[in-house]
């Protein structure tokens, strides 16, 4: 599969050098690195949280997430009707 990614021209220099010192073409370099960095044992790396777990919700979406109207069983249309006369 092909693709394009921006490189900074720096780091791109510094990949052209080491690959060529290796005896090697750039594209065997960038494989190598991606290979070695998917492999890495998850364990010891801390990981990072997903996406899911660092976003930040909409205070509205928020309040009735904290009032449970998103859990099996609830009503949603009578939690958010208790929040608008609420407020």
């Amino acid at each position: 599969m092909k693709t394009t990614i921006d490189i900074p021209e720096q780091l791109y220099r510094r990949a052209k050098i080491r690959a060529v010192e290796l005896g090697s073409s750039l594209k065997a370099l960038v494989l190598t690195a991606l290979e070695e960095e998917l492999g890495k044992d998850p364990g010891k790396t801390e990981p990072r949280p997903l996406y899911f777990a660092r976003r930040k919700l909409l205070p509205e979406y928020e309040a009735l997430l904290q009032a449970g109207a998103f859990r099996e069983g609830a009503d949603s249309a009578e939690i958010v009707s208790q929040e608008r006369d609420a407020g």
